[in-house]
């Protein structure tokens, strides 16, 4: 065995490597979802300086005098008249401190439709876009509630206040003084300031009564006799309130007739809304009113006060009087159905004598409108609000057989008033 050879081989295989060519590099594909920068296009259109004409200080100085003009001698002349000479020294300081150019340069000038009507006039308030002043001081700390000794105290300082200072009451007997006191002084009105808008403070910055706005008192000098609800006289003194004014001009009933309407509250739900200042609890009610003789309507009204509430829907379901058919004025036209929501109310006709059978706000419904005998199940949910829905949805979509018979040209013989002579209750 030569020597050699593995000293051929080795410099054989040295050289192999050295001119053998480098593999080429494989790509792999990018693993981000996103698109590549380079194919990204921008949001806004790019604007150059050269494009808006500001590289130049002869532009720089034609924009600044159309855009921030200096005072006209005519101007000038009607600011004279209006500010004194110390306001019209600070005007001039304040434009010469401030350079056109400085705000061309390094100022932004809004050019969109909804920019201010103004740029350096400040005395006009626009609710808008300004915040409202604040023209209360804050609150003092050192405030406290009055005791019983200066409510005392207050309440005689205000009584010696409304006596008349120019008359002499010294000689003058007890019905003279009052005589005087009446003519001089107005004891309705400084009643209402007493008691509507009292001092129960000390040590305030301001007022201390509520937002809400009092009432003018019924015996005020001036106001008495002027301001009076409108009451017709056909209502015999039954609303003179005025609470079913509206409604009488709205149906056309009087108010002998509304209060006749039976009203009945069914559903009653507590809402409450969250807001910054904590939960505010509002009441839905659902009533229905009906006159007994196949009139039946149905009202929905919410509000913070439940009275309130149940007032209004009251009122609405009387306003949503519609007529509901009736057979014999006790039962209804065969079988009915009605869908709300998931709630599924069925409706049957039944002989005299029956009675109702139904749930107990199905009950209130038939009895409202004037049936007597009828069967009414719910083989669904029976959400209280949706199956009082469709329970009045069944009881409007009912079909007159006469229309039907009519319509398929034949004639309807109602078995019951040839067998039996008539109505039978």
């Amino acid at each position: 065995m030569s020597v050699a050879r593995p000293a051929r081989c080795l410099l054989s295989r040295r050289l192999a490597a050295a001119v053998k060519p480098a593999a080429p590099a494989q790509c792999h594909a990018s693993f981000h979802s996103s698109t590549p920068l380079a194919k990204r296009k921008p949001r806004f259109k790019s604007i150059r300086a050269v494009e808006m004409g500001l590289i130049s200080p002869e532009k720089i100085d034609e924009y600044t005098k159309e855009s921030f003009p200096q005072y006209t001698p005519e101007e000038m002349k009607v600011l004279k008249e209006r500010y004194t000479p110390e306001q019209m020294a600070a005007l001039e300081a304040g434009e010469a401190a401030i350079d056109p150019k400085d705000l061309t340069i390094q100022g932004r000038v809004r050019l969109d439709p909804y920019k201010p009507p103004y740029l350096d006039d400040f005395s006009r308030i626009y609710p808008i876009i300004d915040k409202r002043p604040k023209t209360a001081p804050p609150p003092n700390p050192n405030s406290r509630f009055m005791s019983l000794e200066e409510h005392t105290e207050d309440l005689s300082r205000r009584l010696e206040a409304l006596i008349p200072k120019d008359v002499n009451f010294e000689g003058m007997t007890q019905d003279e003084v009052e005589k005087v006191l009446e003519e001089r002084v107005d004891f309705p009105m400084e009643e209402s300031k007493y008691f509507l808008e009292p001092e129960t403070m000390l040590n305030t910055n301001g007022p201390t009564d509520s937002a809400v706005a009092p009432a003018l008192g019924k015996k005020l000098r001036g106001v008495e006799g002027m301001y009076k609800a409108p009451i017709d006289p056909d209502d015999e003194g039954k609303d003179d309130q005025g609470i079913y004014q509206n409604l009488k001009r709205r149906t056309g009933l009087t108010v002998s007739d509304i209060l006749n309407v039976v009203t009945k509250t069914l559903v009653i739900r507590y809402v409450d809304n969250q807001t910054r200042l904590g939960k505010i609890r509002s009441a839905w009610i659902l009533a229905i009113a009906g006159n007994g003789n196949g009139r039946l309507g149905i009202g929905v009204a919410k509000s913070v006060e439940q009275s309130v509430a149940s007032l209004k829907a009251k009122l609405l379901a009387i306003q949503n009087m519609r007529p509901i058919r009736r057979y014999e004025d006790r039962t209804i036209y065969g079988t009915v159905k009605g869908k709300v929501g998931a709630t599924i109310v069925q409706i049957d006709a039944r002989p005299p004598g029956f009675g109702l059978r139904a749930s107990h706000r199905l009950f209130e419904i038939f009895r409202a409108v004037g049936i007597h005998d009828v069967a009414a199940k719910m083989p669904r949910s029976t959400n209280p609000m949706n199956s009082v829905k469709a329970c009045v949805e069944a009881l409007q979509s009912q079909k007159d057989p006469n229309e039907i018979a009519v319509g398929r040209g034949k004639k309807l013989v109602d078995v019951r008033k040839v067998y039996y002579g008539g109505n039978v209750y």
